[in-house]
């Protein structure tokens, strides 16, 4: 009965967790597709800052706004954008108010996950995940950054250069820019999370750093495979401007893992960590 009493207060704290969650993401959500932020400048000291506040819009809202900005950074002048299906309108609307609510609420989700996780954690495990917390975040949001103001729209030129050779008309549907803007800037995101993940499996002892060296092959195909896979478009190019920087992400992961190692081994005894060799 004890065993039993302790899976329902886990399941009951974990609830209680999600709940917490909601809590602040569902009212987050309903403001972007409730609101627009209207731009002003205040002047202050001579200065003239730019600012918004926000205003009731269910229509031109805070997602058709990064839309547009969107359409304006990546797409390449003249690409046209067609509206295929009745509801891809509304549908875009909430896969971007759905990222920008899971971008702006993430803080919060990490804390909710952190405090659920902690009391099941060993102390050198509570201070590992404290150091590599801001690297993985700073990581993420590099990469993502990477992804949405460059390697995207550099992406978009390119391959509208071909349709451009082939003499076809620009077009493209609206569902399909916005899943593949978001998907291919969020796949360099993870990506970028690749050395931290090497490491702290290398940290926790449970993968040797040789273990990263010896199979770095499979590594490489993995990178291809993952490419392959997050990326919507057939034409390969996609494919590998995701595995490339994977592939560099990881044996820098390794590098590092082997530095950690190789500092942590005592004169005269083997390495600390074990695990996979």
């Amino acid at each position: 009965m004890g065993d039993l009493d302790r899976i329902l207060g886990v399941l009951s704290e974990a609830r209680r967790r999600v709940f917490r969650i909601a809590y602040v993401l569902g009212p987050l959500f309903g403001a972007m597709l409730l609101f627009e932020i209207v731009p002003i400048r205040l002047r202050f000291a001579g200065l003239s800052i730019p600012f918004g506040y926000p205003w009731p819009s269910p229509f031109y809202n805070v997602t058709a706004q990064v839309f547009r900005a969107m359409v304006a950074w990546m797409l390449p002048p003249g690409v046209e954008l067609l509206n295929v299906g009745v509801g891809d309108s509304i549908l875009i609307q909430m896969e971007i108010g759905l990222l920008l609510t899971l971008i702006l609420g993430m803080p919060w989700i990490v804390h909710e996950i952190g405090a659920f996780l902690m009391p099941a954690l060993r102390r050198n495990e509570r201070q590992l995940l404290r150091q590599v917390g801001l690297p993985a975040t700073v990581l993420f949001a590099v990469g993502t950054s990477l992804g949405l103001f460059l390697i995207t729209p550099f992406t978009f030129l390119l391959l509208f250069r071909y349709v451009a050779a082939m003499g076809l008309a620009p077009v493209l549907g609206v569902q399909d820019f916005v899943t593949f803007a978001l998907l291919y800037s969020l796949a360099f995101g993870i990506v970028f999370e690749l050395p931290v993940f090497v490491y702290t499996l290398t940290r926790l002892g449970l993968v040797r750093a040789s273990a990263w060296k010896k199979h770095w092959r499979g590594a490489v195909i993995g990178s291809l495979l993952f490419g392959m896979v997050i990326t919507p478009d057939n034409s390969g190019i996609t494919m590998l401007m995701v595995a490339t920087p994977m592939i560099a992400l990881y044996l820098g992961g390794a590098w590092f893992a082997g530095r950690w190692e190789r500092s942590s081994v005592r004169p005269g005894r083997g390495p600390s960590p074990a695990g996979v060799g």
